[in-house]
């Protein structure tokens, strides 16, 4: 079939399975990913033949995504902020409001009041967060942490790829004794846990069957874990005139600013994403 067909075929496949829109979308990925041409050389090219060997792979793709496993992992790969990254089960699929994210501490390590020199990422799982930063801010010294060995292998595959100088470390954040072995930092980020257990039921099947639970789910008594040590980590770790970036659940903000006000932070600030909602906090001393 032609790189046309191909894409009619896909939707078809698809369109029982996802929203048409979004159908359309993973047509396209997967196209990219078999063809190596982006979406305005597949449309120069619609009558190019798929070779026979490369349509028995998009086969099998179609297979696997009409089980609900998400492109991404299907494909291997994953776009954020204009660069691929390698990605897989041990680490969380990157989404567009972490490039928001991205964006906001990038404008605020570059301003006059701060100027960053060292960053860190907590949980950074593929290492879209300090990577994107190394690559808008040569200049700055990233680090980045995780749990996971799995995960931190991913990252560091990543980072080379993309000649991004980070400096990794398998650490268990939540276990205070290991804060011994970080610096102090003008920027502190991350984008950690934070769905609750009882809240999995709620989920997409593609989201909770398929991304690393680790990453995802904290306990229901304890929902705020990881913004509590985040807190309590920036109280010896962040410079006075640094920041904590974090992440969260659109429906979290209110409560998670009187908790870092409870914390000491004096200036704690929301900000919705694109889609208007509370997404992203500041927090500072």
């Amino acid at each position: 079939m032609t790189i046309y067909e191909e894409r009619q075929h896909i939707f078809k496949e698809l369109k029982n399975f996802y929203e048409n829109s979004e159908a359309f979308n993973i047509a396209e990925l997967v196209l990219e990913n078999i063809t190596g041409w982006q979406r305005p050389e597949q449309i120069k090219n619609k009558d190019f033949l798929i070779p026979v060997e490369k349509s028995e792979k998009l086969n099998s793709i179609i297979r696997r995504l009409k089980k609900n496993e998400p492109v991404q992992y299907v494909l291997g790969e994953a776009w954020f902020a204009g660069l691929k990254f390698k990605v897989n089960k041990n680490v969380l699929i990157p989404r567009p409001e972490t490039e928001e994210l991205v964006e906001w501490i990038v404008r605020e390590a570059l301003s006059d009041e701060l100027r960053a020199s060292n960053i860190i990422d907590i949980g950074t799982g593929s290492g879209c967060i300090p990577i994107t930063i190394k690559k808008k801010i040569p200049g700055v010294f990233v680090s980045a942490i995780d749990v996971c060995g799995e995960a931190l292998y991913t990252a560091i595959e990543n980072a080379a790829n993309h000649e991004a100088e980070i400096n990794f470390k398998l650490l268990d954040f939540l276990q205070e004794e290991n804060w011994v072995q970080l610096e102090q930092y003008d920027i502190i980020v991350s984008n950690p846990p934070y769905v609750k257990q009882s809240e999995a039921s709620t989920m997409l099947a593609r989201v909770k069957e398929f991304e690393p639970q680790l990453a995802l789910f904290v306990p229901d008594n304890d929902a705020f874990l990881f913004y509590k040590k985040l807190a309590d980590f920036s109280k010896s770790h962040l410079h006075a005139n640094g920041s904590l970036f974090v992440e969260i659940n659109e429906d979290i903000g209110q409560d998670l600013v009187k908790l870092f006000q409870s914390k000491g932070f004096r200036s704690v600030e929301i900000k919705k994403d694109m889609q208007g909602k509370d997404r992203m906090v500041r927090a500072g001393y």
